[in-house]
């Protein structure tokens, strides 16, 4: 085999899919390619061809997707990229594959494949070439027992005095993320606490079928409701709202307070929803004293530009460090432009944003100040 090559194992059941990502692959001339038709077949080629990154289908004969990537993850853990349908008990299994440790996943096509497949073809080479250098994260509750899968434990909120809540909150926390992003926010947002003062608003990367089960995943872990924007909403304090995949989120200032609704994805975008247009969005209608963003972790450069010009005029930014991010390119370039005041692990984040907007603090606070970070 020649040197240099990245090893990508497909799984598979449809023999026109595996053919189809097979010569996708091999046109790109720096994969070599192994394929299996089933969780058993997949699981002797982990040992016989170690790969380095597998896409995996869920639904298989004979062993489907979710038990191979646990046995994936407790024999040979390697980079997995989940191939999940664009339904709802297809969402609902692509996050428990996201709890056991998948890094990415993208939608099967439906129809007509060798038609449907062209869609997605820029989205797959791009996510495998980051899942084959990403770092792998197996669920805490994994064990060699595959069939015990527990829930992972909801984390304590942060006990500290908050802020009165109001109605129509004084201003607005941002957060971008895209690969490795459910399992960061599952592990953010549920510290956050009842009180918490502002509304935070999520562009998480993701198909319009999915962000509604993400989002009631969510509220089921978290103090505060977590709700997914379909429709012009009144942004709260003690909210969080989940921008509505396959389009894109802006914001609007009416006489009812500050609105967030979805928009048509935008075509000067790669990515939705577009972490870069949310920000600009917000930038226009609100002072950007009273902005915070966050940059977690995430594939590209979304948001970092946007977010570096919010830190310009005055606004707060954190980004996830390197060692926590599944893929440390969003926050990464963040950090290179000189966009983020402080760089922190994903387990001290909402630590740091409970600390700004706490009673007595006010995030227009001399910039001397920003050091003061956990």
């Amino acid at each position: 085999m020649e040197t240099g090559l990245t090893k990508i194992l497909i799984v598979d059941d449809s023999a026109l899919m595996r053919r189809h990502m097979v010569q996708l692959f091999e046109k790109e001339r720096d994969f070599a390619v192994a394929v299996a038709r089933n969780g058993v077949e997949a699981l002797q080629l982990l040992h016989e061809f170690d790969p380095d990154v597998i896409t995996l289908d869920i639904n298989m004969p004979e062993m489907d997707g979710l038990t191979c990537l646990s046995r994936i993850m407790v024999e040979h853990p390697k980079p997995v990229v989940m191939v999940s349908s664009l339904t709802e008990e297809g969402a609902e299994a692509t996050f428990e594959a996201l709890q056991l440790g998948a890094v990415d996943f993208v939608h099967k096509p439906d129809g007509t494949i060798s038609l449907d497949i062209v869609r997605i073809e820029r989205e797959l080479v791009l996510k495998v070439r980051a899942a084959s250098s990403a770092r792998v994260r197996r669920a805490r509750h994994l064990t060699s027992r595959i069939e015990e899968r527990r829930p992972p434990a909801r984390p304590a909120a942060l006990e500290k005095r908050m802020a009165p809540l109001a109605r129509e909150s004084s201003g607005l926390v941002l957060v971008g993320v895209s690969t490795g992003g459910p399992g960061t926010l599952e592990e953010i947002l549920p510290q956050l606490p009842d009180r918490f003062p502002w509304p935070v608003v999520i562009a998480q990367h993701m198909p319009g079928s999915f962000t509604g089960v993400f989002a009631r995943r969510l509220a089921s872990l978290c103090q505060v409701p977590v709700i997914e924007v379909t429709r012009q909403t009144v942004l709260e304090g003690g909210t969080v709202y989940i921008a509505r995949g396959d389009a894109d989120l802006v914001f609007s200032k009416t006489v009812l307070g500050l609105m967030a609704l979805p928009a048509p994805a935008s075509t000067q975008h790669l990515w939705h929803p577009s972490v870069t247009r949310m920000v600009e969005s917000a930038l226009a209608v609100v002072p950007a004293e009273r902005l915070v963003a966050v940059q977690l972790t995430g594939m590209g450069d979304d948001g970092a530009k946007a977010m570096t010009e919010l830190r310009r005029r005055g606004g707060r930014t954190i980004a996830q460090d390197e060692a926590t991010s599944v893929v440390w390119g969003m926050p990464g370039e963040l950090v290179r432009m000189d966009g983020a005041d402080v760089v922190l692990p994903a387990q001290l984040i909402a630590k740091q944003l409970v600390s700004w907007l706490s009673a007595g603090r006010q995030i227009g606070e001399a910039r001397e100040a920003r050091n003061g970070a956990y």
